[in-house]
């Protein structure tokens, strides 16, 4: 999939979750337990489409695993950011590096003022929604860049030609 199919998913999955925290006031362990019901109806009722149909199913789900290595590469990546978070909160609140400390009191302070006027939920949802708009505006870029190099190329060749 590519960039723009992957930002396109998660701006449809944020605004699914947008939608069920927001405005039905719902919490996110609510979302996840309607998530896990609806998949299991769903694979229940497959399964027995598939058992009445007499359709072979290749892979068994209850067969399914992770390596142990990707265990430990999800584990590892959420160590790390945890760590690197407490690292630079640990030296913003020792005060040895002045700007960083500033930095990190006005970003609180600016997420303070906003939790104050907006719910957290939809402070969230803004930022998935940039974030989406950065991935879409970065491979637009690319594509274009990649049009702006052909249309050069043309034009070079265009002017060599007419030198001759």
């Amino acid at each position: 999939m590519g960039e723009m199919g992957k930002a396109m998913g998660l701006l449809i999955s944020g605004t699914l979750v947008y939608y069920h925290c927001a405005y039905r006031n719902a919490t996110l362990l609510s979302l996840f337990a309607d998530v896990f019901i609806v998949l299991l109806c769903s694979l229940a009722i497959l399964g027995l489409l598939f058992r009445q149909l007499n359709v072979s199913v290749p892979v068994d789900p209850l067969e399914w695993q992770i390596s142990q290595d990707t265990a430990s590469n999800i584990v590892a990546r959420l160590a790390n950011t945890v760590g690197a978070a407490e690292g630079v909160l640990r030296v913003a609140a020792t005060g040895h590096d002045k700007r960083l400390f500033v930095k990190v009191v006005i970003c609180l302070y600016f997420l303070s003022a906003l939790g104050r006027l907006i719910s957290g939920v939809t402070v969230a949802y803004a930022g998935l929604c940039l974030f989406c708009l950065s991935m879409l505006c970065q491979n637009s870029q690319s594509l274009g860049n990649c049009v702006l190099k052909r249309g050069n190329a043309e034009i070079l060749e265009q002017e060599a030609n007419s030198d001759k």
